[in-house]
């Protein structure tokens, strides 16, 4: 019954966050907000829901290694599951713009996440900092889209998302949304607690692994189908930025509710491991135009091994 009820909050996260980023954006529309706006707070928000109400809830619950492993994870799933399967899938095009201006962002926002997990707590200190960076790099990437640096993938994706829909059936979606996401976040931390105990496993093992791709769904999902329709030329711009985003937003807003201790597995492996992937994808990224298939299956064989070894260390 624990399974089932994970496996349902991990369903409930995921349609939560899609009927929350639908209605935001078709309101934010009638309200005569610009598309490069709507992509930058919303869609970014919007995406980035299921990560953040997971990890307020669970560090409200007491659960740290939920809480950071949901984001470092994530972080990881991001670049070496979900870039790789949508690589192998169809090469990634490579958006030199976004890659130049983006990319020092996301390792700024690492060798931040790098900082907090080296100091052992996430405090409300940290908090506002990740927060204040956060405001930064959207005011920054408004200004440099204003000068001709598109944010192609963000406008591409709230073009997907509509906004032609009536006022109340988009207040409903982003209310309702809201509801499923916090409703499924507590089902999933607390069926996650309940099974790291009953299997002697940690919670930080839990957070890095199912918590942490469960909340990735959307992306992945979103890869995916881009992948099929050849259409990966957002799909690195969204990886990156949903990286910056879970750590700047979801470690700084978490901090700011509720601080809490860093787990020490976290500081003897994952965040090395989420620093390495976010390298190697900055380097493959530099080195041509996409990021090919062997690339994607290199990313994919590094995620089953680091899968791999969690596993064993459980």
């Amino acid at each position: 019954m624990t399974y089932l009820l994970l496996v349902f909050g991990l369903a409930l996260l995921v349609a939560g966050g899609e009927g929350f980023v639908r209605g935001a954006v078709a309101i934010a529309r009638r309200l005569g907000v610009s598309s490069l706006l709507i992509g930058l707070t919303l869609v970014g928000f919007g995406t980035s829901l299921p990560e953040l109400v997971t990890s307020v809830q669970a560090a409200l619950d007491g659960a740290p290694g939920i809480a950071v492993g949901n984001v470092v994870g994530s972080n990881i799933a991001n670049i070496l599951l979900i870039l790789g399967v949508t690589a192998v899938i169809y090469p990634v095009a490579v958006d030199r713009g976004v890659l130049r201006r983006d990319g020092a962002v996301l390792v700024i926002a690492a060798l931040a996440a790098l900082a907090i997990v080296l100091i052992g707590t996430l405090g409300r200190t940290a908090g506002v900092v990740l927060v204040v960076m956060l405001i930064a790099y959207v005011i920054y990437s408004y200004i440099a889209d204003r000068k001709g640096q598109a944010f192609a993938g963000m406008r591409e994706e709230v073009e997907a998302t509509g906004g032609h829909q009536p006022i109340t059936v988009s207040i409903l979606l982003v209310i309702g949304g809201l509801g499923l996401t916090i409703f499924g976040a507590r089902l999933l931390v607390s069926s996650a607690v309940e099974i790291a105990t009953a299997l002697g496993v940690s919670e930080t093992v839990i957070g890095l692994t199912v918590v942490a791709v469960g909340t990735s769904l959307p992306e992945l999902v979103t890869s995916v189908v881009a992948a099929l329709r050849r259409h990966t030329d957002i799909a690195l711009g969204n990886i990156i930025g949903s990286n910056i985003f879970n750590v700047l937003f979801i470690l700084g807003v978490t901090a700011l509710v509720q601080p809490i201790p860093v787990p020490d597995e976290i500081i003897r492996l994952d965040i090395w491991v989420m620093l390495a992937a976010t390298a190697l994808l900055l380097v493959f990224a530099y080195s041509g135009r996409q990021i090919v298939r062997w690339e994607g299956s290199a990313f994919l064989v590094a995620y089953l091994g680091y899968v791999g070894w969690l596993a064993l260390g459980a």
